[in-house]
C-alpha cells in the first residue's frame, strides 16, 4: 500500500497517537500529557550519553587548544544555542567569545520569529565566514528536524574550513549532513504532542544536551572545585554573595575574610580560595593555579565535605 503524501519521515513531523484528543482535554489532562512526553526527552538524552560524552571530549580538546565552541541554529534551536552561550561567562568566567552562537535572522530572531531565515543555506555559510571560524574551532549545528538549510550551509562551510563539526538533532539527518559531521547527537524523542512543534520535547532534549556540553567542558577546564562554581563573575549582588559563600565554605572562614580576600584577588573567587588555602598573596596564588592548569584540586587537594 502506498503511503499518503502527507506523511513525513522525520520523527519530529509525525503525529503522536497519544495526544490525538489533546484539543478536547482539560488543563490537568494537557499538563499530564505534556509531562509524559517530556519523560521521553530525558530518556532520549540518556540513550545518547556515549556520543554526547565523545562530543564533549572534542569540545574540551578545541577549547584547550585555544579554539572556540560555536553553536549554529534557527528558531527554537538557535535561541537555545544563544542562551547556552550567553550563560557561560557569568557562570564559569569563560572569556568572551570562547562559546558563541549564530542564529538565523540575527539578533531580531531572539525576540521575534524570523522563520524564513532558516531556509537560507548561503546565509549560514556567510555567517561562518563572518565569524572567522578556523580549524581550531568546533562548530555544533542545532536542528531538531536535522534538515534546516541554514544549519546545513553553516556546517558545510565549517567543514570546508577544516573545523571539527557536530550536529544536535532529534531525528536522523540527511546523509550529506551526516557525512561532514565528526559527531552526531541524535536524541530520538519521537513525535511531539503537537505534530511538528519542536519547541516542546525536542527543545527540552536540546536544552539538556547543551547544558551537558558546556557544563562538562567547563568542569574539565578547571572552572569548578568539587561542585562549586569558583570561576563565576560576580556582576550582581546575588553573585557577589554566592562568591563570598563559596570562599567561606571552601576555606572555612568568615564572610569578612572572604570578602576582603576576594577584593585582594581582584574579584576572583578562585584566586581567593588559593590565597586562603596556601596563605599566600594573589600573585603567588595565580602562579600556583597556572602551574596546575587552573585546577584548584591540584593545588589544595579535595574540597571540604558537604555540610548537611
Amino acid at each position: 500500500m502506498t503511503e499518503p503524501e502527507f506523511l513525513d519521515s522525520r520523527l519530529t513531523e509525525q503525529r503522536n497517537p497519544r495526544t490525538v484528543a489533546i484539543d478536547i482535554a482539560s488543563s490537568l489532562q494537557i499538563v499530564d500529557m505534556l509531562s509524559r512526553e517530556d519523560g521521553d526527552a530525558v530518556a532520549a538524552v540518556r540513550d545518547v550519553r556515549c556520543v554526547l560524552a565523545r562530543t564533549i571530549d572534542l569540545v574540551v580538546g578545541a577549547l584547550r587548544a585555544g579554539g572556540r565552541l560555536v553553536y549554529v541554529g534557527a528558531g527554537t534551536s538557535g535561541r537555545l544555542g544563544v542562551l547556552d552561550a550567553a550563560e557561560c561567562p557569568p557562570t564559569f568566567g569563560s572569556p568572551p567569545g570562547m562559546v558563541s552562537a549564530i542564529i538565523a535572522g540575527g539578533l531580531p530572531a531572539l525576540v521575534e520569529s524570523q522563520e524564513g531565515s532558516e531556509d537560507d543555506a548561503a546565509a549560514g555559510a556567510t555567517r561562518i565566514e563572518e565569524n572567522n571560524v578556523t580549524e581550531d574551532d568546533i562548530v555544533i549545528g542545532i536542528a531538531a528536524s536535522g534538515t534546516t538549510p541554514f544549519v546545513r550551509g553553516a556546517l558545510m562551510c565549517a567543514h570546508a574550513r577544516g573545523c571539527t563539526t557536530a550536529l544536535v538533532s532529534c531525528t536522523d539527518p540527511p546523509e550529506d549532513v551526516a557525512a561532514i559531521c565528526d559527531s552526531l547527537i541524535v536524541a530520538r524523542v519521537g513525535p511531539e504532542a503537537l505534530a511538528g512543534s519542536t519547541r516542546l520535547k525536542a527543545g527540552t532534549a536540546t536544552k539538556l544536551i547543551l547544558n551537558s556540553i558546556t557544563t562538562a567542558s567547563m568542569i574539565q577546564l578547571g572552572k569548578v572545585y568539587g561542585n562549586l562554581m569558583v570561576d563565576l563573575i560576580a556582576l550582581s549582588e546575588k553573585l557577589k554573595d554566592r562568591g563570598e559563600r563559596i570562599v567561606m565554605e571552601a576555606c572555612s572562614v568568615g564572610r569578612d575574610v572572604a570578602r576582603k580576600t576576594i577584593e585582594r584577588a581582584g574579584g576572583s573567587v578562585k584566586i581567593a580560595i588559593v590565597m586562603v588555602g596556601l596563605d599566600v598573596d594573589a600573585d603567588e596564588a595565580s602562579r600556583q593555579l597556572d602551574k596546575a592548569g587552573g585546577v584548584i584540586r591540584k593545588v589544595l587537594g579535595d574540597p571540604p565535605p558537604v555540610i548537611q
